[in-house]
Protein backbone atom coordinates (compact mmCIF):
# COMPACT_ATOMS: atom_id res chain seq x y z
CA UNK A 1 0.00 0.00 0.00
CA UNK A 2 1.89 3.29 -1.19
CA UNK A 3 0.56 6.91 -1.69
CA UNK A 4 2.56 9.45 -2.51
CA UNK A 5 1.78 12.71 -1.71
CA UNK A 6 3.95 15.45 -2.76
CA UNK A 7 6.81 16.29 -5.20
CA UNK A 8 9.07 16.50 -2.14
CA UNK A 9 10.90 12.81 -1.20
CA UNK A 10 10.90 13.96 2.10
CA UNK A 11 6.94 14.04 2.29
CA UNK A 12 5.85 11.02 0.60
CA UNK A 13 5.64 7.68 2.09
CA UNK A 14 4.99 3.83 2.01
CA UNK A 15 2.70 2.11 4.56
CA UNK A 16 4.93 -0.78 4.83
CA UNK A 17 2.40 -2.56 7.17
CA UNK A 18 -1.48 -1.65 8.61
CA UNK A 19 -3.45 -3.36 11.45
CA UNK A 20 -6.30 -1.07 11.80
CA UNK A 21 -7.69 -3.35 14.73
CA UNK A 22 -4.37 -2.16 16.49
CA UNK A 23 -2.23 -5.14 18.06
CA UNK A 24 -1.84 -5.59 21.62
CA UNK A 25 2.06 -6.46 22.95
CA UNK A 26 0.58 -10.44 23.21
CA UNK A 27 -0.03 -10.17 19.27
CA UNK A 28 3.10 -8.59 18.90
CA UNK A 29 6.69 -10.75 18.97
CA UNK A 30 10.34 -10.36 17.71
CA UNK A 31 12.68 -12.33 15.51
CA UNK A 32 16.44 -10.66 16.60
CA UNK A 33 18.98 -12.43 14.56
CA UNK A 34 21.74 -11.30 12.12
CA UNK A 35 19.93 -12.86 9.21
CA UNK A 36 18.38 -8.85 9.33
CA UNK A 37 21.70 -7.05 9.50
CA UNK A 38 22.32 -4.74 6.60
CA UNK A 39 24.66 -6.62 3.77
CA UNK A 40 27.33 -4.55 2.88
CA UNK A 41 27.30 -3.21 -0.90
CA UNK A 42 29.44 -4.90 -3.11
CA UNK A 43 30.49 -1.28 -4.58
CA UNK A 44 33.33 -0.62 -2.45
CA UNK A 45 33.96 2.76 -3.16
CA UNK A 46 30.86 3.44 -2.22
CA UNK A 47 30.89 1.05 0.80
CA UNK A 48 34.06 3.12 2.25
CA UNK A 49 32.16 6.29 1.72
CA UNK A 50 29.83 5.33 4.93
CA UNK A 51 33.22 5.97 7.50
CA UNK A 52 34.41 8.78 5.31
CA UNK A 53 30.90 10.45 5.55
CA UNK A 54 30.50 9.96 9.62
CA UNK A 55 34.36 11.25 9.81
CA UNK A 56 33.38 14.28 8.41
CA UNK A 57 30.01 15.08 11.03
CA UNK A 58 31.72 13.50 13.91
CA UNK A 59 34.40 16.79 13.21
CA UNK A 60 31.55 18.91 12.45
CA UNK A 61 30.39 18.02 16.14
CA UNK A 62 32.03 16.16 18.33
CA UNK A 63 29.13 15.25 20.43
CA UNK A 64 28.03 12.35 18.11
CA UNK A 65 27.54 9.24 19.61
CA UNK A 66 27.66 6.47 17.32
CA UNK A 67 25.01 4.08 19.83
CA UNK A 68 23.67 0.78 18.33
CA UNK A 69 19.69 0.66 16.88
CA UNK A 70 17.23 -2.31 15.63
CA UNK A 71 17.24 -2.95 12.03
CA UNK A 72 13.96 -3.44 10.63
CA UNK A 73 14.17 -6.65 8.23
CA UNK A 74 10.44 -7.01 7.39
CA UNK A 75 7.48 -8.87 9.13
CA UNK A 76 5.40 -12.37 8.99
CA UNK A 77 1.77 -11.20 9.81
CA UNK A 78 -0.93 -14.25 11.02
CA UNK A 79 -4.67 -14.19 10.65
CA UNK A 80 -5.79 -17.45 11.55
CA UNK A 81 -8.75 -18.56 10.34
CA UNK A 82 -10.50 -19.19 13.21
CA UNK A 83 -11.98 -16.23 14.17
CA UNK A 84 -11.31 -16.77 18.01
CA UNK A 85 -7.41 -16.62 17.62
CA UNK A 86 -6.13 -13.26 17.49
CA UNK A 87 -3.72 -12.11 14.57
CA UNK A 88 -0.34 -11.81 15.61
CA UNK A 89 2.49 -10.04 13.92
CA UNK A 90 6.05 -11.47 14.06
CA UNK A 91 9.09 -8.13 13.58
CA UNK A 92 12.37 -9.43 11.91
CA UNK A 93 14.78 -7.10 13.99
CA UNK A 94 18.28 -7.20 13.42
CA UNK A 95 20.98 -4.50 14.53
CA UNK A 96 22.68 -1.45 13.25
CA UNK A 97 24.40 1.56 14.29
CA UNK A 98 23.94 5.45 14.13
CA UNK A 99 27.17 5.66 11.79
CA UNK A 100 26.03 3.24 9.32
CA UNK A 101 22.49 5.36 9.55
CA UNK A 102 24.39 8.96 8.93
CA UNK A 103 26.67 6.78 5.83
CA UNK A 104 24.13 4.94 4.16
CA UNK A 105 20.42 6.27 4.85
CA UNK A 106 21.10 9.81 5.18
CA UNK A 107 23.82 10.20 3.14
CA UNK A 108 23.72 12.08 -0.11
CA UNK A 109 24.22 8.92 -2.38
CA UNK A 110 21.28 6.98 -0.26
CA UNK A 111 19.38 6.13 -3.27
CA UNK A 112 22.86 3.95 -4.76
CA UNK A 113 22.63 1.97 -2.06
CA UNK A 114 19.09 0.31 -3.42
CA UNK A 115 18.31 -2.55 -5.14
CA UNK A 116 15.89 -2.67 -7.44
CA UNK A 117 13.17 -4.74 -6.55
CA UNK A 118 9.53 -4.87 -5.65
CA UNK A 119 10.70 -6.39 -2.17
CA UNK A 120 10.77 -3.52 0.23
CA UNK A 121 13.30 -5.91 1.93
CA UNK A 122 15.21 -6.56 -0.87
CA UNK A 123 15.34 -3.33 -2.02
CA UNK A 124 16.89 -1.96 1.40
CA UNK A 125 19.31 -4.61 2.08
CA UNK A 126 22.05 -2.23 2.28
CA UNK A 127 20.94 0.11 4.31
CA UNK A 128 21.15 0.66 7.81
CA UNK A 129 17.42 0.95 7.74
CA UNK A 130 17.38 1.61 11.64
CA UNK A 131 13.19 0.90 12.99
CA UNK A 132 12.49 4.34 14.68
CA UNK A 133 8.74 4.61 16.65
CA UNK A 134 6.07 7.04 16.81
CA UNK A 135 2.91 7.84 18.95
CA UNK A 136 -0.69 8.47 18.22
CA UNK A 137 -2.02 10.44 21.67
CA UNK A 138 -5.27 11.24 22.46
CA UNK A 139 -5.84 13.41 25.42
CA UNK A 140 -9.16 12.87 27.76
CA UNK A 141 -10.86 15.64 25.58
CA UNK A 142 -9.97 13.89 22.32
CA UNK A 143 -7.43 15.51 20.95
CA UNK A 144 -4.22 14.28 19.53
CA UNK A 145 -0.57 15.44 20.21
CA UNK A 146 2.02 17.05 17.98
CA UNK A 147 5.41 18.48 18.76
CA UNK A 148 6.91 21.27 16.09
CA UNK A 149 10.51 19.82 16.01
CA UNK A 150 13.14 22.62 17.12
CA UNK A 151 15.68 24.30 14.37
CA UNK A 152 18.60 22.99 16.15
CA UNK A 153 17.53 19.10 15.16
CA UNK A 154 19.43 17.63 12.15
CA UNK A 155 16.13 15.90 10.38
CA UNK A 156 12.98 18.24 9.63
CA UNK A 157 13.82 21.18 11.66
CA UNK A 158 10.61 23.19 12.49
CA UNK A 159 8.34 20.50 11.04
CA UNK A 160 5.16 18.36 12.60
CA UNK A 161 5.62 15.43 14.37
CA UNK A 162 4.28 12.87 16.98
CA UNK A 163 5.96 11.93 19.71
CA UNK A 164 9.12 8.89 19.08
CA UNK A 165 12.31 8.16 18.73
CA UNK A 166 13.66 4.76 19.15
CA UNK A 167 13.52 1.36 20.94
CA UNK A 168 17.11 1.02 22.43
CA UNK A 169 19.33 -2.42 22.03
CA UNK A 170 21.21 -1.23 24.92
CA UNK A 171 17.70 -1.23 26.99
CA UNK A 172 17.37 -4.82 27.15
CA UNK A 173 21.45 -5.94 27.25
CA UNK A 174 22.10 -5.82 23.44
CA UNK A 175 25.26 -4.28 22.43
CA UNK A 176 26.06 -7.35 19.36
CA UNK A 177 24.54 -10.88 18.34
CA UNK A 178 27.25 -12.55 20.75
CA UNK A 179 25.48 -15.02 23.27
CA UNK A 180 22.42 -15.30 22.19
CA UNK A 181 22.56 -18.15 19.84
CA UNK A 182 21.58 -20.99 22.20
CA UNK A 183 17.67 -21.77 22.00
CA UNK A 184 16.98 -20.65 25.52
CA UNK A 185 18.46 -17.48 25.16
CA UNK A 186 17.18 -16.66 21.54
CA UNK A 187 13.60 -17.19 23.22
CA UNK A 188 14.32 -15.16 26.24
CA UNK A 189 16.23 -11.95 24.03
CA UNK A 190 12.58 -11.73 21.56
CA UNK A 191 11.08 -11.62 23.93
CA UNK A 192 12.94 -8.66 25.91
CA UNK A 193 12.95 -6.84 22.66
CA UNK A 194 9.28 -7.35 21.77
CA UNK A 195 8.91 -5.77 25.26
CA UNK A 196 10.85 -3.05 24.30
CA UNK A 197 9.35 -2.20 21.28
CA UNK A 198 5.95 -1.28 23.74
CA UNK A 199 8.16 -0.04 26.34
CA UNK A 200 10.28 2.44 24.74
CA UNK A 201 7.30 4.15 23.02
CA UNK A 202 5.82 4.71 26.25
CA UNK A 203 9.59 6.09 27.35
CA UNK A 204 9.52 8.42 24.47
CA UNK A 205 6.01 10.04 25.28
CA UNK A 206 7.05 10.90 28.72
CA UNK A 207 10.56 12.23 27.49
CA UNK A 208 8.98 14.32 25.12
CA UNK A 209 5.40 15.30 26.30
CA UNK A 210 5.94 15.41 30.19
CA UNK A 211 3.14 13.48 30.99
CA UNK A 212 3.43 10.94 34.09
CA UNK A 213 4.23 6.76 32.70
CA UNK A 214 0.55 6.21 34.18
CA UNK A 215 -1.31 8.30 33.09
CA UNK A 216 -1.17 6.46 29.78
CA UNK A 217 -2.58 3.33 28.18
CA UNK A 218 -0.86 0.22 27.23
CA UNK A 219 0.15 0.92 23.54
CA UNK A 220 -1.67 -0.44 20.81
CA UNK A 221 1.10 -1.48 17.18
CA UNK A 222 -0.83 -0.33 14.35
CA UNK A 223 1.27 -0.58 11.69
CA UNK A 224 4.82 0.44 10.07
CA UNK A 225 5.13 3.61 7.81
CA UNK A 226 8.49 4.26 5.25
CA UNK A 227 9.43 7.60 4.66
CA UNK A 228 10.38 7.60 0.40
CA UNK A 229 13.73 10.22 0.54
CA UNK A 230 16.10 7.78 2.31
CA UNK A 231 14.03 5.33 3.27
CA UNK A 232 13.70 5.47 6.48
CA UNK A 233 11.46 2.82 8.79
CA UNK A 234 9.09 3.78 11.38
CA UNK A 235 6.37 1.64 13.73
CA UNK A 236 3.30 3.71 15.24
CA UNK A 237 1.06 2.94 18.07
CA UNK A 238 -1.85 4.58 19.49
CA UNK A 239 -2.31 5.76 22.99
CA UNK A 240 -4.54 7.00 25.34
CA UNK A 241 -3.56 9.70 28.21
CA UNK A 242 -6.22 10.15 31.05
CA UNK A 243 -5.17 13.89 31.19
CA UNK A 244 -6.73 16.64 29.42
CA UNK A 245 -4.62 18.84 26.76
CA UNK A 246 -4.80 21.63 29.38
CA UNK A 247 -2.92 19.54 32.33
CA UNK A 248 -0.70 18.10 29.37
CA UNK A 249 0.54 21.29 28.51
CA UNK A 250 1.15 22.44 31.88
CA UNK A 251 3.62 19.49 32.00
CA UNK A 252 4.98 20.28 28.41
CA UNK A 253 7.31 22.72 29.78
CA UNK A 254 9.22 20.79 32.42
CA UNK A 255 9.33 17.85 29.59
CA UNK A 256 12.85 16.03 30.05
CA UNK A 257 13.46 16.00 26.18
CA UNK A 258 11.38 19.25 25.34
CA UNK A 259 14.88 20.88 23.86
CA UNK A 260 13.78 18.77 20.72
CA UNK A 261 10.68 20.45 19.96
CA UNK A 262 9.96 24.11 20.20
CA UNK A 263 5.78 23.48 20.81
CA UNK A 264 3.47 21.24 21.76
CA UNK A 265 -0.26 21.12 20.16
CA UNK A 266 -3.32 19.60 21.47
CA UNK A 267 -5.41 19.03 18.10
CA UNK A 268 -8.37 17.93 16.42
CA UNK A 269 -8.53 15.44 13.68
CA UNK A 270 -9.39 18.11 11.00
CA UNK A 271 -6.47 20.19 11.93
CA UNK A 272 -4.35 17.32 12.21
CA UNK A 273 -5.13 17.04 8.85
CA UNK A 274 -3.86 20.02 7.97
CA UNK A 275 -0.37 19.63 9.70
CA UNK A 276 -0.09 16.75 8.41
CA UNK A 277 1.39 18.16 5.03
CA UNK A 278 4.13 19.33 7.09
CA UNK A 279 5.09 16.42 8.71
CA UNK A 280 8.00 14.32 7.37
CA UNK A 281 7.08 11.36 4.98
CA UNK A 282 7.57 8.63 8.16
CA UNK A 283 4.91 10.56 10.30
CA UNK A 284 2.27 11.09 7.43
CA UNK A 285 2.33 7.64 7.22
CA UNK A 286 1.85 7.66 10.69
CA UNK A 287 -1.19 9.70 10.09
CA UNK A 288 -2.65 7.77 7.39
CA UNK A 289 -2.39 4.54 9.99
CA UNK A 290 -4.07 6.48 12.50
CA UNK A 291 -6.75 7.31 10.15
CA UNK A 292 -7.29 3.41 9.00
CA UNK A 293 -7.53 2.74 12.83
CA UNK A 294 -10.55 5.45 13.08
CA UNK A 295 -12.10 4.32 9.84
CA UNK A 296 -12.12 0.97 11.05
CA UNK A 297 -13.09 1.58 15.00
CA UNK A 298 -16.59 3.49 12.78
CA UNK A 299 -17.05 0.60 10.44
CA UNK A 300 -17.27 -1.93 13.44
Amino acid sequence: MEEKLSCDGGHEFKLLFSCPSGLSPSQVSVVFDEAYDRNPHPDHTLEKSISEIWDARVQQSSSLYNGTKFRYGGYNFNVENDPKQQPHVSLHLGLTDYRTFVGTNLSPMWERFLVPSEDDCIQCQHTSSPLGNGAVVETSDRRILVLQRSNKVGEFPGYFVFPGGHPEPQEVGIISHEGFQELNQCHMINSKVSQEMFDSIVREVVEEIGVPADSLSSPIFIGISRRVLNVRPTAFFFIKCNLRSEEIQQLYSSAQDSFESTQLYAVSMSDLENMASKMPGCHRGGYALYKLMVQDTSDS
